[in-house]
């Protein structure tokens, strides 16, 4: 369903309904839009477009845009801010499925 035609009071709940064009976006994260075209050529976040090819950003884009401006503000460059994010995603991912696991296992030690 297109956006225009989606319910709205579905979406305002929904952290990736792509609510926030680019100049918001930049402004609720104190950025440019040049700093969001980057995180987006450097593949850490990409953007849906509207039918008019507008940028547009979820809450959950702007979360990971946000950790990546946090690393460049201390200096580090935007390609290696957008790596190093990305890897904490991933590392994330990994301790969250290593959590389940040995939860499985423990529940089926419990269970012999």
């Amino acid at each position: 369903m297109p956006a225009e035609k989606a319910p709205v009071t579905g979406n305002l709940d929904d952290d990736d309904y792509p609510a926030y064009t680019m100049g918001r976006a930049a402004d609720i994260l104190g950025t440019t839009p040049a700093f969001l075209r980057a995180v987006g050529a450097a593949e850490l976040i990409t953007p849906l477009r509207s039918e008019g090819g507008h940028r547009r950003y979820s809450r959950r884009q702007l979360r990971i845009a946000a950790r990546a401006r946090e690393l460049v503000g201390q200096g580090t460059p935007v390609e290696a801010a957008c790596r190093i994010v990305s890897l904490e995603d991933q590392l994330d991912d990994a301790l969250r499925l290593n959590r389940e696991m040995c939860r499985k296992l423990d529940e089926q030690g419990a269970n012999i």
